[in-house]
């Protein structure tokens, strides 16, 4: 079996009327930072909140009548599982969903909240999906591999065919890769639409599938990545073999891109990313020079991301502008010092945010004081004035 354009464009007029048809636009402050033409599909305006909606569905129309009945089972870290358990209980076809330990809480309560089974199996993907396949048999239920299966890939697919439709003139897409279904589907369409369009793979630097079977060598994938959706230590052979060949290159992704990519499209397009979801735009922030002035089209493939955790990476990323930081000060243990402190720094317009005062520590002279004071600015220049003005006031401090 192979994927083609006409498999995909069937695809698109069987999901009309059952998905979101997502907005593409232009995105002026993102195309400034990056120096691209930068153009956002924002799939996490999917009823699930991601694009894998569509294969899924797309593989749930086409089974028989019998096979409705018993059911299908799936593993999923919880893209896929939502869509399929969504448009499953639509259809009335009951869904099993194994998910590996460590999936976000959040995608496990939506998915069981859309009326799937849970069970949760397995320490990565790649076992949950082993113990999917083994309950599948037992069950006598239909698996729908989130990845490695043709129809889902033509699901995918109909991404493209939106994008083009919507900007004709597209140049280059960095698509991310976890198990290979969407770069395929994706490339697919798009080559088929424009043959000189250029097509690149974005991985989690931990999870190098992709790029370790490219490049014939064997490369040890794990870890905790905030890009969990593509946190995959093996890719399809069926999606291999249909992707490489559309392929350019593929770009390994570290783990600050994908958290300042998460941050922009927060601040500046004003929309939640996931890690996975992210990593076409962490493509732009990490390698600029392969992207400059080129027309982009970047997938915002999902919005599925735990609550705490996306405030983890907000407040992290004002860590690292320094907009927030900690300034530990030693000065004489009296009275009215850290209202001195407290004066020049608010003097000077930023804000206190916690005080932890230490006068038990060792490396302090017995009638000194220690005290690191948190503060939130406007920018790293902000920060330095209020460095410089407590060095001026005789209580010069150091960033902890």
């Amino acid at each position: 079996m192979t994927l083609t354009f006409d498999s995909i464009k069937a695809a698109a007029e069987r999901l009309k009327g059952h998905i979101e048809r997502t907005p593409m636009r232009r995105s002026r402050t993102l195309s400034d930072i990056t120096g691209a033409d930068v153009w956002v599909k924002f799939e996490n305006q999917q009823f699930t909140a991601a694009y894998k909606e569509r294969g899924a569905l797309n593989r749930l129309l086409q089974l028989t009548d019998e096979e409705r009945k018993r059911g299908v089972i799936a593993a999923s870290a919880g893209n896929h599982a939502q869509g399929l358990a969504y448009h499953g209980a639509r259809l009335g076809i009951p869904v099993t969903i194994v998910m590996p330990r460590g999936t976000p809480f959040v995608k496990v309560e939506q998915t069981r909240g859309h009326g799937a089974e849970v069970v949760i199996e397995g320490d990565s993907y790649d076992e949950a999906s082993t113990f999917a396949t083994d309950l599948s048999a037992k069950r006598g239920l239909t698996f729908v591999h989130p990845f490695n299966d043709i129809e889902v890939m033509a699901g995918q697919g109909t991404i493209a065919l939106e994008m083009f439709e919507d900007v004709p003139d597209l140049e280059l897409l960095p698509v991310p890769i976890g198990g290979g279904g969407l770069i395929s589907g994706v490339a697919t369409a798009a080559k088929a639409m424009n043959p000189d369009v250029r097509i690149i793979g974005c991985e989690p630097a931990m999870y190098p599938s992709f790029t370790a079977r490219m490049r014939g060598v064997n490369t040890q994938a794990g870890g905790q990545t905030i890009a969990e959706g593509i946190a995959v230590k093996k890719v399809g052979d069926l999606t291999y073999a249909i992707a490489r060949p559309l392929l350019e290159d593929v770009l390994l992704i570290e783990e600050p891109e994908f958290e300042r990519a998460i941050a922009l499209y927060a601040n500046v397009e004003k929309t939640i990313a996931e890690g996975a979801g992210a990593g076409s735009l962490a493509a732009l922030l990490a390698y600029p020079e392969r992207f400059k002035g080129k027309k982009c089209g970047l997938i915002l493939t999902g919005g599925n991301i735990d609550t705490r955790l996306l405030a983890s990476v907000l407040t992290r990323e004002l860590v690292r502008a320094q907009r927030i930081v900690s300034l530990r000060i030693i000065g004489d243990d009296r009275p009215g010092l850290l209202a001195t402190v407290s004066q020049t720094i608010g003097a000077h317009g930023a804000n206190i945010i916690e005080v932890a005062h230490n006068r038990l520590a060792l490396d302090v002279p017995a009638k000194g004081a220690e005290f690191d004071v948190m503060i939130e600015t406007r920018d790293a220049q902000h920060t330095q004035e209020i460095i410089d003005a407590l060095r001026a006031a005789g209580y010069p401090p150091r960033a902890v």
